[in-house]
């Protein structure tokens, strides 16, 4: 299971059918204002966004999106079923959001009162057809301020069916895209043998979390001694946010269309020597990754010292390993990768790196940020390209060893942006890339680049156990801040 622009998917013309959500109750006159509970950080400052983009006719659009095969003729009511069934499973997937006070709230519908309707959406001939009308619809149903906050249908063919789902961000992450997959293959596959669904125990719901989460940090200010790990990380580089260190060629305050490309880096057995060298260094392979990415930027004119995002999963710590929701957390991470310094050295460092982020991850990225740098807080996006990295090995997830029958996949989506972001995935094929990045001349030519000398920093790793070669891109580094830019930014 990999990550990959919606127009690389390869889908079988067909005829397409989706399944629409209803509620007598949402009909009627919603859900029970006067029970909301408060949503995570991370949904509320997406809703936000979203509020005063809508307000500034300057919408934000983007999302999240999973497809997957079902061999033979569909059964269309087991199918049904199952999505029936996997909606009513999880909480956040029956939620209105709406602003009680100024506090955004999240209730959910009685799971009872829920159905789907089906809907006979017309016949495509060619794939580019089919591909067309899947990207424009997800893009005009998915809104952050409507319910429901997904769309549902498939694909049919006399011997087959492709089944895909897209939703807003306030109600998943990357994670829980091999759950859907999961869990509705699963309840479908049993319904057509006429069996009871077989699934683990009731997932805990995302509600929960965001309800303990708010409890345990909307009292904290910036004062509070777990922010620490924050200031320090500020102070070093002068800003919350960790720049993008490469050019590109975007403007202040200005947002860009978007490029979506996706590559393989290693084949599978290139991947597993990959790990085997990582792994003989005291590392894992994500650390290898990030290793190779920081010596790629520096090689490109970036500094030695590595600075930027990774989003973290929150899902081990209580146990929602089955559950959907947005359980990610954004956290600095910093390390040494100066030239001079080999394999195993930068590796040391990364492992250090981590493990200190990994002990003060319990402060909310979206906390952090309102409390620890406001003026950018109240801002729509992120305030310049920021350095991003995110790594997730799509074969630890509940259902992998089915993975090459159902073959899922996973896409993203967003309207526009003003840096680049990339993300990694591993899988039984082996590892690969997914970017999003503005659409100038600047950030293709970089961006470009920067995949290509990636592949080869971890070909080479995987071949020789290093960086053998010097890696030579042809972009161009930012301009460098000087001492007193940094001193009038933070007023010292």
């Amino acid at each position: 299971m990999r990550q990959f622009p919606l127009e690389m998917l390869h889908v079988a013309p067909g005829r397409v059918v989706e399944w629409r959500l209803r509620s007598a109750v949402a009909e009627a006159c919603g859900p029970d204002d006067e029970s909301g509970r408060r949503a995570s950080f991370n949904q509320e400052k997406h809703f936000t966004v979203a509020e005063e983009s809508r307000a500034a006719d300057d919408p934000v659009a983007s999302w999240i999106a999973v497809t997957f095969e079902v061999a033979g003729r569909l059964d269309e009511p087991a199918l049904a079923q199952a999505l029936l069934a996997f909606v009513q499973r999880h909480e956040v997937l029956r939620c209105a959001f709406l602003r009680l006070a100024g506090e955004l709230a999240c209730e959910p519908f009685d799971p009872a009162e829920l159905a789907l309707d089906a809907a006979t959406v017309g016949n495509f001939e060619t794939s580019a057809a089919l591909r067309g009308f899947l990207v424009e619809r997800f893009t005009r149903s998915i809104d952050t301020l409507s319910w429901p906050l997904f769309v549902m249908g498939a694909v049919l063919r006399e011997d087959s069916a492709t089944v895909y789902l897209a939703f807003d961000h306030i109600v998943c992450d990357g994670m829980s895209m091999p759950i859907v997959v999961h869990e509705v293959l699963t309840a479908y596959e049993a319904l057509c043998r006429g069996e009871d669904t077989v699934l683990p125990a009731a997932a805990p719901s995302y509600l929960d979390f965001a309800d303990e989460q708010r409890r345990r940090y909307l009292s904290i200010d910036a004062r509070d001694e777990r922010l620490d790990y924050w200031k320090e990380f500020i102070a070093r580089g002068g800003e919350f946010f960790p720049r993008f260190p490469l050019d590109l060629g975007v403007e202040p305050d200005r947002m860009y269309p978007i490029v979506n490309e996706a590559s393989t880096l290693l084949d599978a057995a290139e991947t597993e020597v990959f790990e085997k060298t990582c792994l003989a260094v005291g590392g894992k392979p994500f650390m290898g990754v990030l290793a190779s990415v920081a010596v790629c930027l520096r090689e490109a004119g970036g500094p030695g010292v590595y600075r930027g995002f990774m989003p973290v999963s929150e899902r081990g710590r209580e146990g929602w390993g089955d559950s959907v929701g947005w359980f990610v957390n954004t956290m600095p991470i910093e390390f040494d990768a100066s030239p001079g310094r080999d394999f195993a050295q930068i590796m040391a460092g990364v492992r250090a790196g981590f493990s200190e982020m990994i002990g003060h991850i319990d402060v909310p990225f979206v906390r952090a940020w309102e409390l620890l740098a406001p003026e950018e807080f109240a801002a729509r996006s992120w305030p310049y390209p920021v350095n991003f990295f995110s790594y997730i090995d799509m074969r630890r997830c509940r259902g992998a060893e089915r993975h090459d029958e159902w073959r899922p996949s996973t896409h993203v989506w967003s309207a526009r942006a003003n840096g680049a972001c990339s993300w990694f995935q591993r899988d039984a094929d082996g590892l690969h890339m997914n970017s999003l990045y503005v659409d100038t001349a600047a950030a293709r030519r970089t961006m470009g680049d920067l995949q290509e000398a990636l592949r080869r920093t971890v070909q080479d790793i995987a071949r020789s156990g290093g960086f053998r070669r010097p890696v030579a891109l042809t972009a161009p580094r930012r301009p460098e801040r000087t001492p007193l830019d940094v001193a009038v930014r933070y007023g010292r």
